[in-house]
């Protein structure tokens, strides 16, 4: 009967036969707290759990395999390798260099001390900040940042003296504290410039600052103090900027170098060979697209992790997606990489929790 065929037809198209994913895919499954509240076997869930959870349980499986890669992982090329890095025990010893990018506003947050953590036990080898980035942690040192909220009125914040950042209420004296700090500090390197002909460059400002601010709440004194470099491209674009302009007022002449620092930062990762590089990336803009440029220098990086919520459909780089930068030659096509649309005040502590702490801890406990 021409309804029984038209029926037919109907549940063979809506009821279509489907591959079988068995083998191929991960099955969708979510934490279950009849286990009890275990922490870690909750954030490995993530990978399981479906959306940007399965994009956070990706960025931590990035992540483990670039502290977890070491040169002896790959096939020797005899006629590409040096004697050294033939030797065995050279080989054990060669990890992944691991290039860090953030925004001022998540030094502004309590992502600070997370990246003073990191900084602190020399877990990233090379740092990429704006210069709220720079500021942010420093003037943490002389007076602190308050919670407020999202709504507060500008007008009304503006009259008592109050800096707005999302929710977060940075009081204008903190300010006042940071020129009184640092004026005299370029002074002194004004002295050095003229009498001993120091070459100022923005990473060794950076470094000079993390030593004077000798605080261990800082990751500038920390990246100081574990030789780690500071990269700020735009150094002059926020208040370290407004202080480097009236100081050229009171005493002019301190020149500081932006070409040796593009040399620096692109050596990073150019030198960076045998060693595979990786990059995790806070956020958009200046530090996003430094550290993926140097690596475009080497033919790309080996591994990528981006946490922001920046969309593509405007062009943006901060919105772009690994993927765009494997076009340009700033990741490599091989390369393990994913992107997490997330605010990173929530993704990255627990990204490092279940990457860089909890590999600490295992290791402390080998040893112990």
């Amino acid at each position: 009967m021409e309804e029984d065929r038209v029926l037919s037809s109907v549940h063979s198209t809506v009821f279509k036969e489907s591959e079988s994913l068995e083998g191929k895919c991960d099955k969708i499954e979510g934490y279950d707290f009849n286990q009890g509240v275990n922490y870690p076997k909750l954030l490995r869930s993530m990978l399981t759990t479906g959306f940007q959870a399965s994009n956070l349980g990706e960025a931590i499986d990035v992540v483990n395999q670039m502290l977890e890669w070491r040169l002896s992982d790959e096939t020797i090329v005899a006629e590409e390798c040096s004697e050294e890095e033939k030797d065995p025990a050279y080989r054990e010893s060669v990890k992944c260099k691991i290039f860090l990018g953030f925004t001022s506003n998540l030094v502004s947050s309590g992502v600070r001390e997370t990246i003073r953590y990191l900084v602190q036990h020399h877990m990233v080898d090379v740092i990429v900040t704006t210069t709220g980035g720079v500021e942010e942690d420093l003037i943490k040192c002389l007076a602190p940042t308050f919670k407020g909220d999202f709504s507060l009125p500008g007008a009304y914040l503006r009259s008592k003296g109050l800096n707005r950042i999302g929710n977060l209420l940075v009081p204008n004296d903190n300010y006042c504290k940071f020129e009184d700090w640092i004026i005299p500090i370029f002074d002194h390197m004004l002295k050095e410039q003229k009498e001993e002909n120091v070459l100022w460059t923005p990473s060794k400002l950076l470094a000079r600052l993390g030593k004077e601010i000798n605080n261990e709440s800082s990751y500038l004194y920390w990246a100081y103090k574990m030789n780690i470099p500071v990269f700020c491209p735009g150094l002059t674009d926020g208040s370290l900027g407004d202080m480097l302009y009236f100081h050229s007022f009171r005493t002019s002449g301190l020149v500081i170098d932006v070409v040796q620092d593009i040399r620096a930062m692109n050596g990073e990762a150019v030198h960076a060979t045998p060693r595979k590089t990786g990059m995790i990336i806070l956020g958009g803009g200046l530090p996003k697209h430094h550290i993926c440029n140097a690596n475009m220098m080497r033919n790309g990086a080996d591994y990528a992790v981006f946490i922001n919520t920046g969309q593509e459909f405007d062009g943006s780089d901060s919105g772009a997606r690994p993927d765009e930068a494997v076009s340009w030659g700033k990741i490599r096509g091989s390369a393990k990489t994913v992107k997490v649309y997330c605010d990173a005040t929530i993704a990255f502590p627990l990204l490092v929790a279940e990457t860089f702490a909890s590999k600490r801890e295992q290791n402390s406990e080998t040893k112990t």
